[in-house]
């Protein structure tokens, strides 16, 4: 661990890549029950005591308590209020947009359960604490070693014996803090669906979230289900607040080897769009490229490991994901101060520089600076296989469980010391060529000796461990075999400075077995398409509350603007300008007045 981040340097041969602009930062600290006391841990009595655990929906929610959700539902719903079902959660939720709720975040709130329950299950499982998961088949565990003696089988009887059950508070259990709760949605499901866990704990800083979570927790019949008002967290997730507020918390609070879950949607910062604002949020620069989703989650651990490394600590990745329009991180923060002292990525002393020069080697352009980030693994593939073998052993637990299983496939497939990755049209689109297919162009990587794989951030990237000679060799070869027109290039372009280098190496574009991952042959919902219109980060909440029709019309006509051109000069601007002054007429003479005249004199001449 001696090299946890890294710049990065690229030439400007990648094209600019967009993503929906939206700001947030959403966190979760997953904790133990046996940490230290600081002033931070909250002291909030439950918002329903009298309610027990037996009374709380568990492992399956019966007939008649369904039955007993949908008479409330029809008693206690105020007006312009309906119900939201996601999971085993009925959330009230107000028609208005007076508190903040996303549909689309359904993906990021299964993974969540999923990875917390077994983050549950490893580290109870030391605390002599057995999970039980409604649906999943029990693991039957096989003992090879006949040195044990009857004191050990005794206390391992004991410990079968103590289960931990979804719905069911645990005394020995984990206590989890979601920072920015909203209505409460993903705390509630925390408690219904995750075993293990001792408390919950949901904190807004708006007033009508934390009324909103307050009527969820006892609608939902949660008996560990804390609420804590405090002023400690800003009110919207989709605020333009600083972040740093919240890293600087989360690596404090979390318990050693306690579980962080940070979700960033401010991916138009971290995907390049301003490499400014994503240094002075995150203390790293962006870069515009094909690898802008890979290399936001190593912005954000790199980030997150500077923050711990101020307290001391460090950070041990379990799973980083890019869905969607956000990325979700899972990290596990330790104290060391050894481990922090070889977090440096560099080291620099008298006559030495970086290992570059000002221009690429292979077509002649300008690097580009960014960084520093993450270099080591942003998995722990050991981690990842456990929370894959337990959502595909039970598919019925969760909405997405297609999802999450193919998303989890692809990451296990991924080469873990290679960071970012390259996409093969953009290769193409360098040369002016055709985009050679994917397993012909992952069969010549692996005819070459290189390892290849694929990527989850990216439909069609190319993770390998070839040098970038190599790469430019094997698209020089697929060249010959798809010529183009040279005499067009202009000598001055990457393509004729890349094609007049005769390659080194003959490529073979002849289709291997091993080119075509297991997730691909077995047709896993990898890439999903957009269900529905409006897919992304939606409009924060207000106050007032409401999303105005204006707002909607407004949004369908700035969508594929530059698609879809008017070429009618009449409807090129069919709303007045902010600086145009209207003129009226003489209603006699029909002619503008002389006031009128020198207004539409300057307004031409402005």
């Amino acid at each position: 661990m001696l090299w946890r981040t890294a710049l990065i340097s690229s030439c400007r041969l990648l094209p600019s890549c967009s993503h929906p602009a939206g700001r947030s930062f959403r966190w979760s600290v997953i904790a133990s029950a046996h940490r230290r006391r600081s002033s931070m841990d909250p002291e909030v009595p439950a918002i329903d005591p009298s309610c027990t655990p037996a009374e709380s929906p568990a492992s399956g929610m019966s007939s008649d308590a369904t039955g007993s959700l949908e008479t409330m539902a029809s008693e206690d719903l105020l007006p312009g209020e309906t119900v939201v079902r996601e999971g085993k959660a009925s959330i009230l939720f107000p028609s208005a947009n007076e508190v903040f709720y996303n549909p689309v975040q359904e993906f990021n709130r299964d993974l969540t359960c999923a990875v917390i329950t077994e983050f549950a299950r490893d580290l109870l499982a030391q605390r002599g604490v057995r999970v039980v998961v409604p649906g999943e088949k029990e693991k039957v565990l096989v003992s090879l070693s006949e040195e044990s003696n009857e004191a050990e089988e005794k206390t391992g009887a004991e410990e079968l014996n103590v289960t931990a059950t979804a719905g069911e508070k645990c005394e020995h259990g984990l206590r989890v803090l979601e920072g920015l709760a909203a209505s409460g949605l993903r705390s509630v499901r925390f408690a219904l669906e995750v075993p293990g866990l001792q408390s919950v704990t949901a904190n807004d800083f708006s007033s009508k979230a934390a009324a909103l979570i307050a009527r969820n927790a006892q609608y939902n019949r949660v008996s560990h289900l804390d609420l804590m008002l405090t002023s400690l967290l800003y009110n919207s997730p989709y605020s333009p607040f600083h972040p740093a507020s919240f890293l600087d918390a989360a690596v404090q609070a979390v318990s050693e080897g306690g579980l962080l879950c940070v979700t960033c949607t401010d991916m138009a910062v971290m995907a390049g769009n301003s490499g400014e604002t994503c240094y002075s949020k995150y203390g790293s620069i962006s870069i515009k490229a094909k690898y802008c989703h890979e290399m936001a989650l190593r912005i954000i651990l790199h980030s997150l490991d500077q923050r711990a490394g101020v307290y001391q600590r460090y950070i041990q990745p379990l799973l980083s994901v890019s869905a969607d329009f956000y990325i979700r991180v899972f990290v596990r923060v330790f104290t060391g101060q050894a481990t922090v002292k070889n977090s440096a990525s560099m080291k620099y002393s008298a006559a030495t520089g970086p290992p570059v020069g000002p221009e690429c080697e292979q077509c002649g352009q300008r690097h580009q600076l960014g960084g520093p980030i993450w270099a080591e693994p942003i998995h722990d593939q050991e981690f990842v296989q456990k929370v894959l073998s337990a959502v595909s052993g039970n598919p019925s637990r969760f909405g997405t469980s297609k999802r999450i299983e193919g998303m989890l496939s692809m990451v296990t497939e991924e080469l873990e010391d290679v960071p970012l990755y390259y996409t093969v049209d953009n290769l193409t689109s360098t040369l002016h060529c055709n985009t050679p297919p994917l397993l012909q162009f992952r069969s010549a990587l692996l005819h070459a000796g290189h390892r290849v794989s694929l990527s989850h951030a990216c439909k069609n990237a190319i993770k390998t461990d070839a040098p970038p000679a190599a790469i430019w060799d094997i698209m020089r070869c697929w060249e010959k075999e798809n010529p183009v027109k040279r005499e067009k290039l202009s000598q001055t372009s990457p393509a004729f400075r890349i094609l007049s280098t005769e390659p080194r190496l003959e490529a073979c574009f002849t289709v291997r077995e091993d080119a075509n991952p297991q997730s691909r042959k077995r047709h896993l919902t990898r890439f999903q398409e957009n269900p529905q219109a409006f897919w992304g980060p939606k409009a924060r909440a207000k106050a007032g509350g409401g999303i105005t029709t204006h707002l909607q019309d407004k949004r369908k006509k700035c969508q594929n603007k530059r698609k879809n051109q008017v070429t009618d000069s009449s409807q090129l601007k069919n709303f007045p300008c902010k600086k145009f002054k209207q003129v009226r007429l003489d209603q006699t003479s029909k002619q503008p007045s002389p006031h009128a005249s020198a207004a539409l004199k300057i307004f031409l001449f402005f």
